[in-house]
């Protein structure tokens, strides 16, 4: 019995829930956060390897660069075991995952939302999404952030409790980077076109399975057969390969409607239709939190239950 604990001591369900518990109770680090300072790094690398060119492969040989001698020094560490694994898990666990901030950044559009002021809402959603929110009403302001909060679920948490649960730290580590710089290398614009090529196209990898994982986590906790149904003849239609199943599959639990035209630097983006139902109010911003936050707990219970059995 006592050998079966310490196995499941150092197996994931214990580092990731106490990880999980850092993030609810401290959120991310107010000053020297980690990804602070990769993306300065990440900065320099691009930087010096534009001197050779703004291709797929310089892309590729940048994010190497920028990614892989961090997941490789981890992953040496990681072979020690016991009490330096257990610590190294949960701080690079808690430091990838962004519960926390993401209900932060969710209410503080929420709250003045609710209250009527209009104006308030529109400037704090403007600092999560990259649409233009000056002209949008109480419904669009309510429906952008159900969306943010939908699809930065699977990008600020489950990825990284996925690839936590395969590959421990070093794993949460890997996605956190990459999703990292696909946000600042994986624009289609002139710039970054061909030379966050690899950024995207690896985020997309990274992200496929973890983001069908949280999808079905929506539906198993909100309206599942519409949910299911919106899945299945929605997301095929939305660009992105990732985000479509998690915000057709979470627009359908929640009942809602969310999707539609939207405004991106001035230009009209006719977006497909998502979800079905009422369209996005304040209090279902609170509601899609509520979808997120049982869903990362259904996540932990099941990585519990696979410890159990594995080494039952």
């Amino acid at each position: 019995m006592s050998a079966l604990f310490v196995l499941f001591l150092f197996s994931a369900a214990v580092p990731m829930g106490l990880a999980l518990v850092l993030d609810r109770l401290l959120g991310e680090p107010r000053r020297f956060h980690p990804l602070v300072g990769f993306g300065r790094y990440a900065a320099a690398v691009e930087r010096l390897c534009r001197r050779f060119g703004s291709n797929r492969g310089v892309g590729l040989v940048a994010w190497s660069l920028a990614v892989l001698p961090w997941v490789a020094l981890v992953g040496s560490l990681h072979t020690e075991g016991g009490w330096l694994r257990l610590g190294l898990d949960v701080g690079l666990l808690y430091l990838a995952v962004g519960g926390r901030s993401l209900a932060e950044h969710a209410r503080a559009i929420a709250v003045p939302l609710a209250a009527g002021d209009l104006a308030e809402a529109r400037s704090k959603l403007s600092w999560i999404v990259s649409r233009d929110t000056s002209q949008l009403d109480e419904s669009g302001v309510a429906k952008a952030t159900v969306e943010s909060v939908l699809e930065n679920g699977n990008d600020a948490i489950f990825g990284a409790l996925f690839w936590f649960a395969l590959l421990g730290g070093p794993g949460a580590l890997l996605f956190r980077l990459a999703n990292t710089l696909d946000a600042m290398w994986g624009y289609r614009n002139a710039r970054y076109l061909r030379f966050g090529w690899a950024a995207a196209r690896i985020d997309d990898v990274l992200n496929f399975l973890p983001a069908r994982l949280t999808a079905l986590s929506y539906a198993l906790l909100g309206h599942t057969s519409r949910a299911l149904h919106c899945w299945r003849t929605q997301a095929p239609t939305w660009g992105s390969p990732n985000a479509g199943p998690v915000m057709a599959s979470g627009a359908g639990a929640l009942d809602l409607s969310l999707g539609g035209p939207a405004v991106y630097q001035g230009n009209l983006e006719e977006r497909p239709a998502l979800g079905a139902g009422a369209p996005a109010r304040a209090a279902d911003i609170d509601k899609a939190l509520a979808l997120v936050h049982n869903s990362t707990w259904l996540w932990l219970l099941g990585t519990a239950m696979a410890s159990v059995l594995a080494h039952a």
